[in-house]
């Protein structure tokens, strides 16, 4: 899948858990979300992409949570 279409989803997912008050919870929300939906192959390639480094158009909400709970997307 291209690397493109996975920012977009992901981001997506981002707003929609973004909208909860408490941000723990969000965070946790994005990736159990991501853990549970989305093909460990889509999980390694956003995975790379980030560590990539630079401009990853990622939603700072998306890369926090990433951030935080990245063995449970691995």
């Amino acid at each position: 899948m291209h690397i493109e279409a996975l920012v977009r989803m992901a981001n997506q997912i981002g707003d929609f858990f973004d909208a909860m008050p408490d941000r723990a919870e969000a965070l946790e929300g994005i990736v159990q979300h991501l853990r549970k939906f989305w093909d460990p192959r889509m999980r390694r390639e956003l995975l790379a992409h980030v560590d990539a480094g630079g401009d990853t158009g990622l939603s700072a909400t998306v890369m926090d949570a990433i951030g935080r709970h990245r063995a449970a997307l691995g």
